[in-house]
């Protein structure tokens, strides 16, 4: 349990991506990544997990797509990635359920959690969807359960799910005749969650226990500082700052220090950085008084990392906190986010201390060149040609499916 056996390369695909951000399946850097979380599902007030956007999912066809095919078959990003999954045989699917607006704003776990017949209708309809779209698992985004009772709760899901994905991999393996011979016999499916490094979301959750349940979890080591503090500060950093403590409202080191004490194993932990910066506007440097956020790529005071630093910014790296961030005098505009040198430093920090890999939200914001934080990562890793990244093959056989060409296997494609 304490060794790594090889480090997963996590990363979140939005489903929305292939509008503004013109950010589609055939642009994933699949042969970098073990495992891609597809964001995000959605879930009725009974528990039923369901798509959010069906023409980005399923319908949208793409150059590859035939507009004669005969019967009922599923095309969209989800048919993109199931052809990912046949040529890297590493990738492997997982579909995303929650994220802030379904699970936080809008509060939609909390019914469904609360009761064993709520938790049942999801789990259910999780293989459900695993059936008929190809997933190798599920992942929980629920930010944030409110207190140790949804915690509880929290853990009574996933244990849920985790019966009914096992279920559905003995139905497989008992119908495996149906396969072709020499074929795995029967699939993992996989079960994570993004979790919190805000103490006062995590002392909520019965990590230990959580974690015996999850095959990894996914640590949302950003975010640590934005438009609601007062000073501008480090939204990713490694440590603490004892010399500019209004720098590090948060650090990931001592999260993790605090995850392992509670009994999470090392090799379970997959550190999640940022593919984006944090803006801080009217400011005379790191850890001082600002005023607004400004502008951003998509959102206002959030830049993609393929947007920085800033035209006119100087890039500085903070060596004590173990961060990076660019700053222009001019405009007194500081943005904080992970720079190729910072993220290469937590991969050496993810190996020191046995972590289980790096997550990334999410892959829109990152280079397509040599500057790509995702490809420096992996290769300080060990790399996937270096077989230093978990190898665990996908599941490719879905007889169940209520479409063709996934009951088939696309074997036009």
């Amino acid at each position: 349990m304490g060794s790594v056996e090889g480090y997963r390369s996590v990363a979140y695909f939005t489903n929305w991506g292939i509008y503004g951000r013109n950010y589609h399946p055939q642009d994933i850097p699949a042969d970098k990544l073990t495992h891609v979380l597809y964001a995000f599902a959605d879930n009725r007030e009974t528990g039923e997990v369901i798509l959010t956007d069906t023409w980005s999912d399923v319908e949208k066809h793409y150059a590859n797509d035939s507009w004669n095919d005969v019967g009922k078959n599923m095309y969209g990003c989800l048919k993109q990635i199931n052809l990912l999954k046949k040529r890297n045989r590493n990738l492997k699917l997982l579909l995303s359920v929650g994220g802030w607006t379904y699970a936080h704003e809008r509060k939609h776990f909390d019914g469904p959690a609360s009761t064993p017949q709520g938790r049942k209708i999801f789990a259910d309809s999780c293989v459900r969807l695993i059936k008929d779209y190809g997933f190798d698992g599920i992942d929980i985004d629920w930010e944030y359960p409110q207190n140790p009772e949804q915690g509880e709760q929290l853990l009574l899901l996933l244990q849920e799910i985790r019966h009914a994905m096992d279920a559905y991999a003995n139905h497989l393996a008992a119908h495996s005749h149906r396969y072709d011979h020499g074929q795995e016999p029967k699939p993992h499916f996989m079960l994570s969650i993004a979790a919190p490094a805000g103490e006062s979301n995590y002392k909520n959750l019965p990590l230990g226990r959580l974690a015996s349940v999850l095959d990894f979890i996914n640590l949302m080591g950003y975010d640590f500082a934005g438009s609601w503090d007062h000073h501008s500060g480090h939204q990713a950093n490694l440590y603490a700052s004892r010399s500019c403590p209004t720098c590090t409202p948060f650090n990931i080191h001592s999260v993790i220090q605090n995850y392992v004490a509670a009994g999470v194993p090392p090799c379970k932990i997959v550190l999640g950085m940022p593919l984006y910066g944090r803006a801080f506007s009217n400011t005379k440097g790191i850890g001082q008084s600002f005023s607004g956020v400004g502008e951003g790529s998509f959102e206002a005071g959030v830049w993609d990392f393929k947007a920085l630093p800033r035209p006119g910014a100087s890039e500085h790296i903070d060596e004590e906190s173990g961060a990076s961030y660019c700053y222009d005098g001019n405009s007194q505009t500081l943005v904080s986010y992970d720079n190729v040198a910072i993220a290469k430093r937590k991969a050496e920090y993810i190996r020191q201390h046995n972590l289980g890999g790096a997550m990334w939200w999410e892959l829109s914001g990152d280079r397509t060149d040599e500057g790509s934080i995702v490809t420096n990562v992996v290769r300080e890793l060990g790399g996937q040609d270096g077989r230093k990244m978990e190898q665990q093959p996908n599941w490719l056989r879905f007889p169940d499916s209520q479409y063709e060409n996934m009951r088939a296997g696309f074997p036009n494609n």
